[in-house]
């Protein structure tokens, strides 16, 4: 994850920002009606029976999500009998479930919602203790079993970890109480059925398969949606473009190059590899050529923040993945980010290695938020499709 957006969120927090924090079983729309909104959302995000979708509506979890500070994409599930809510960060980056619990008792724990396993009558405790690692910090949890829900589809007996700590930063900070991990079984601590194994044993999805939109201008209330079961042909354009899974960890599949501009790098001439990745904010670029590229958009050398101009965005190149055939394009309008009329490069250094030292990317919401993705379980493969809205 991003730790420069990290780090401004931090940074904005400790200057007074007023942080508004959802309530123990307050859910987002209830939320939405307290602020006067909900009115408006319904007319424009109306449910609409003639709607084509490619599945089944009543074996999918059509979820929306919201987003903080233009940062990262969370949503609602519930755990327990009865249910306990918390926001999740759906990562694709990640397999493992985990929230916070009132074993825990840190600053960072305390500042969110926590599960109490003694109020679930579906609780089992499982009493195994991990570390979870992730690219921003560690938490340590102990390991339970109870029913998740999202949306209309059910899991019972999912183990997931209640934490039993969590590190002030960045976790105090982040607006998401926990993390969903969609990756494939082999980050999942093993032994154990992660959610998306589950999901497909307990014939809880009509398809399986994934999907994700990522406005390109989100807001608290609405940031996008996150379907499991299918995909929804209102959300893109044109024909779905697929790349098989060269390797079945990460969501990762093969790049074969990248351009600049009408400029092709050789920078992927042995291969590249991209993990397609929702818990990253940023596209990451690997360390070797990330110099190269803030030089070739024209991010001045003395840049701390690889800031750039905001008049000159429309002048910069587009910068261009090859993938199974096919040119997936982001233009500046979308790596450039604008916070308060200060524009920067959404980029930042690559913190993983590939095994045979192919140069890795990550596609974050960055890349994300112009491609409506697809992750295709069945078929080990990643589908992209243009995006059909700024909203």
């Amino acid at each position: 994850m991003k730790w420069l957006i990290l780090a401004l969120v931090c940074l904005q927090l400790s200057e007074g920002l007023v942080r508004v924090r959802l309530r123990k079983g307050k859910s987002m729309r209830e939320l939405m009606k307290d602020k006067g909104v909900l009115e408006d959302f319904l007319k424009q995000h109306k449910h609409d029976r003639g709607r084509k979708y490619h599945f089944n509506e009543y074996n999918i979890a059509h979820e929306s999500i919201a987003n903080y500070l233009d940062s990262f994409y969370f949503g609602e599930i519930t755990i327990g009998t009865p249910p306990q809510t918390f926001l999740v960060l759906f990562d694709t980056g990640s397999s493992n479930l985990w929230v916070p619990s009132t074993y825990c008792q840190t600053q960072a724990c305390s500042n969110h919602v926590r599960f109490n396993p003694t109020q679930s009558s579906t609780y089992s405790a499982i009493g195994n203790n991990y570390t979870l690692p992730y690219g921003f910090g560690e938490v340590d949890v102990t390991l339970g079993s109870d029913t998740v829900t999202i949306q209309n589809v059910v899991v019972t007996n999912q183990v997931f970890g209640l934490t039993g700590y969590e590190p002030t930063s960045p976790f105090y900070y982040t607006y998401f109480d926990g993390i969903l991990g969609m990756a494939y079984p082999d980050l999942a601590i093993p032994g154990y059925y992660s959610l998306m194994q589950n999901l497909l044993r307990q014939d809880q999805l009509t398809e399986p398969i994934f999907s994700f939109y990522f406005s390109r201008k989100p807001t608290y209330y609405y940031g996008g949606e996150v379907i499991l079961g299918g995909v929804d042909s209102q959300l893109y354009s044109g024909e779905i473009m697929w790349a098989p899974v060269i390797q079945e960890v990460y969501w990762k599949i093969a790049i074969e190059e990248f351009s600049i501009g009408q400029t092709t790098t050789s920078w992927c001439s042995q291969g590249c590899q991209g993990i397609v990745d929702t818990g990253t904010f940023q596209l990451t670029v690997p360390e070797q050529y990330i110099g190269e590229l803030l030089q070739a958009v024209g991010v001045p050398e003395n840049s701390d923040y690889w800031e750039v101009d905001c008049n000159n965005i429309q002048n910069m190149p587009i910068l261009t993945f090859s993938v199974n055939g096919n040119q997936l394009s982001l233009p500046p309008t979308v790596y450039v980010l604008n916070d308060q009329d200060v524009c920067y490069i959404g980029v930042e250094t690559t913190y993983v290695n590939s095994q045979n030292g192919q140069p890795v990317w990550i596609l974050g919401n960055v890349f994300l938020r112009q491609y409506y993705s697809v992750f295709d379980i069945a078929n080990n493969r990643v589908g992209f499709a243009l995006s059909t809205s700024t909203n």
